[in-house]
C-alpha cells in the first residue's frame, strides 16, 4: 500500500515552493510548483509509490521557511527533515546543510570532506537527486572554476537564493 504524503503549497519571492511532509510532521520534499513532475520522480524513486493528500504543512515548516525568504538565513536549520535513498545520496543530503549560508562548495571539495575525493561525478548525481530544495542547500554548490551549474529549480532561482544568501554571483 502506497505511503501517504501531505502537499502544501508556499508562495515565495522565486515561485511557489510545494513542501511534501511525513505524518509526523516532517519535510521529505520540497520543490517548485513548475517542477513538479521533477518532484513526483523523485518521490517515487525514493520512496517507491506514494499517495499526495493535500493538506496544510506544519506551522512551524512554514514559518521557518517564510522567515529564510524574508531573510533570516538560520531559519532553515530548525526544519525537520527525513530522506530516503541510497546511503551514498544520504551521506551527500547529510553533508549540504553544513555549508553554511553565504558561502558555497565546489562539487570536488564537498566530496573531499564527506572523505570521497574521487567521487565527484557521483556525488553531482546525488546532488542532483536531492527532493529537499533549499532546506539541504545543493545550491550551495558550484563548479570547480566558480560557475553556476546546474540547479534542479533552474538556474535563475540557484542565482537568486545565492544573492539572499549574500554570495556575489
Amino acid at each position: 500500500m502506497p505511503e501517504t504524503f501531505n502537499l502544501d503549497c508556499l508562495p515565495t519571492p522565486i515561485g511557489t515552493a510545494l513542501l511534501v511532509t511525513d505524518a509526523d510532521g516532517r519535510l521529505r520534499a520540497l520543490d517548485w510548483e513548475d517542477y513538479e513532475p521533477r518532484m513526483r520522480q523523485l518521490l517515487r524513486l525514493q520512496c517507491g509509490a506514494v499517495k499526495l493528500h493535500n493538506a496544510p504543512a506544519p506551522r512551524d515548516l512554514r514559518t521557518a521557511l517564510t522567515g529564510y525568504f524574508k531573510g533570516d538565513l538560520d531559519r532553515l536549520g530548525a526544519i525537520q527533515w527525513r530522506v530516503a535513498g541510497t546511503p551514498f545520496q544520504q551521506k551527500v543530503w547529510n553533508a549540504l546543510p553544513k555549508i553554511a549560508a553565504g558561502t558555497t562548495l565546489s562539487y570536488g571539495a564537498l566530496a573531499a570532506m564527506i572523505g570521497v575525493p574521487r567521487a565527484v561525478r557521483a556525488l553531482g548525481h546525488a546532488n542532483g537527486s536531492n527532493p529537499i530544495s533549499v532546506v539541504l542547500p545543493c545550491h550551495r554548490l558550484i563548479g570547480a572554476d566558480g560557475s553556476l551549474v546546474k540547479y534542479g529549480g533552474g538556474i535563475e532561482r540557484k542565482r537568486w537564493l545565492l544573492r539572499h544568501e549574500g554570495v556575489a554571483v
